[in-house]
């Protein structure tokens, strides 16, 4: 009589170390990134959302009256147009500036780039305040070059020129800190080959270099001008806030608010907000199509 042999079923594997915690794993793990993306939301919420909507609503709370009222104010209309008008000069010349350091910074070795660099940032560090006064010192009617300007006709204290130069001060390293990632992801074989073949360093600059810094150039100017429309530190010290002369209109916000004119005050802050945001979205989307052409 044969006898059989009964055969018991396979063990299952054992489980691997945790298997059984997975699942909290995953639910902490869901809720530590929601956490943290709460946590960015509420605070952007706090420190920008927040105090936007409250100016916002705070200018517009009857509709256009206050911003109509704000530009009825002696030298109102003449201010915003000033500020626009320095702004677009600002970024103008701190985009041709700005650019060229930013080229030697990237292409070029010498002693003291390091120097130089640093240098750029410094509008960074210092209050716009410091600026305001450090150019008044520098160029006020009792100081050796001030005097010589205000000998031969030039003034700059208490002038546009004075204002224009702060302006150019501050959104200085905003153009070179734009346009120098961008120089630095571009070969300098194709630079290379273009001398090669005969190319002077003006002509690949502008046939090479130029087109592909469109972009980083754009941006810079953009974020220049978004900036220098809302400087009040540096332009409240050597402007002298000239009714149509020298205005600005982030100081026509301060004396409006210091005249207990907040809806006014609110309303052309609003405007300028508006200005700064539509610009600022721009540059975003300019820096967006850039990366991906990158990639």
């Amino acid at each position: 009589m044969s006898t059989q042999t009964l055969e018991r079923p396979a063990a299952p594997p054992p489980a691997p170390p945790g298997a059984g915690r997975r699942p909290s794993v995953a639910i902490r793990s869901a809720l530590a990134r929601w956490g943290l993306r709460g946590t960015a939301l509420v605070y952007l919420g706090l420190i920008v959302a927040l105090p936007t909507v409250a100016v916002i609503t705070r200018g517009f709370q009857d509709g256009l009256q206050s911003l109509r009222d704000a530009l009825n104010a002696p030298g109102a209309r003449e201010a915003i147009v000033l500020t626009l008008v320095l702004a677009a000069v600002t970024a103008i010349i701190n985009v041709i500036f700005g650019t060229l350091i930013a080229y030697v910074l990237v292409r070029y070795e010498f002693p003291g780039r390091a120097w130089l660099s640093t240098i750029v940032d410094i509008p960074f560090a210092i209050p716009t305040l410091v600026t305001g006064v450090m150019l008044r010192a520098l160029y006020g009617p009792n100081s050796v070059i001030g005097g010589f300007l205000e000998g031969h006709g030039i003034h700059v204290i208490f002038a546009q020129l004075g204002i224009l130069l702060a302006l150019l001060f501050v959104t200085l390293p905003l153009v070179v800190r734009t346009v120098q990632p961008v120089l630095l992801e571009i070969d300098e074989a194709e630079e290379e080959a273009a001398r090669v073949l005969g190319a002077t360093r003006w002509y690949t600059f502008r046939r090479v270099v130029l087109p592909k810094l469109r972009s980083g150039i754009a941006a810079g100017g953009l974020l220049a001008f978004a900036r220098a429309i809302g400087e009040f530190g540096a332009v409240v010290i050597v402007s002298g806030n000239i009714i149509g002369k020298t205005l600005t209109a982030p100081v026509l916000i301060f004396q409006l608010a210091s005249q207990f004119q907040p809806n006014q005050a609110a309303a052309v802050a609003t405007l300028l907000f508006a200005i700064s945001f539509v610009l600022v979205l721009v540059t975003e989307r300019l820096v967006g199509a850039r990366n991906k052409d990158a990639v």
